[in-house]
Order: C-alpha cells, then sequence, then structure tokens
C-alpha cells in the first residue's frame, strides 16, 4: 500500500504466493489424498495458479467497478490506500483480458481428466463471471 511503482512481475509474484498458493494448496493437497499421478499434480498446480491470480485480477477489478451493495464490503479501498492493482498497472480492458487468458489457461490444464473435472472448471467459471 502507498507504493504503486511496482513493476507488474512484483504484483504477480505476490499473489502468486498469496492468493495462488492457498488455492493451489486446496486443490493439490485433494488430489494427493486421492492418489493423483506427478503429472496431474503438475497440471492441478498450474490449473490453480492460474485461478488464484484471474481471482485476484477480478478482485481488483470489482473494487473499482462494483458497488459498496454488490461487493458486501466497502468498494474503492484499494485506491484509497494506493494499493498497487492489475487494474492500476494495466487498465481495466487490459485486466479484464488477462483474467480471462489464464482462466482459459487454467481450463486448458483440466483437458486429461475429462468430466471428472467439472467442478474445477465451473469453478474457473464462476471466478470470472463473479460479481461480489
Amino acid at each position: 500500500e502507498g507504493n504503486t511503482d511496482i513493476s507488474i512481475d512484483t504484483l504477480t509474484f505476490i499473489h502468486h504466493h498469496k492468493t495462488g498458493a492457498l488455492l493451489e494448496s486446496s486443490v493439490v493437497c485433494g488430489a494427493i489424498l486421492a492418489g493423483a499421478s506427478e503429472q496431474h499434480l503438475e497440471q492441478l498446480s498450474a490449473y490453480a495458479q492460474n485461478i488464484g491470480l484471474a481471482f485476484q485480477i477480478v478482485d481488483d477489478i470489482l473494487d473499482i467497478t462494483a458497488t459498496q451493495e454488490e461487493l458486501g464490503k466497502t468498494a474503492g479501498k484499494d485506491l484509497a490506500a494506493q494499493k498497487a492493482t492489475y487494474p492500476s498497472l494495466w487498465g481495466l480492458d487490459e485486466s479484464r483480458q488477462q483474467a480471462q487468458q489464464l482462466i482459459d489457461t487454467a481450463k486448458a490444464q483440466l483437458a486429461d481428466f475429462g468430466a471428472m473435472a467439472d467442478p474445477l472448471s465451473a469453478l474457473a467459471d464462476y471466478i470470472i463471471q463473479r460479481t461480489h
């Protein structure tokens, strides 16, 4: 906060190790318990990292575009705190495009799983379409 002079790489590093890591541990732990192969663990890890980053980008977008009633929390907090966000670095349109690309990349990691991955695919769709 208060330091908007950071690179996209630094912001991405932060969110990969925050939101991405949280989602990755949830997805991969379940896969380990289910006896997934090393290849499947790598695919699920990539899926989770991508949806985690997309989640953060969408969260940053919603902080700018949604109302307090829609969010269920104070809107505009990031801007008021001078927090570095994806929209502050890329703008809204590029942020939306990047989030969608991350979701598409994440869902591509699920191709080998067939219908078993439908819940994970639906989660990815929810992340990009959410309004709060």
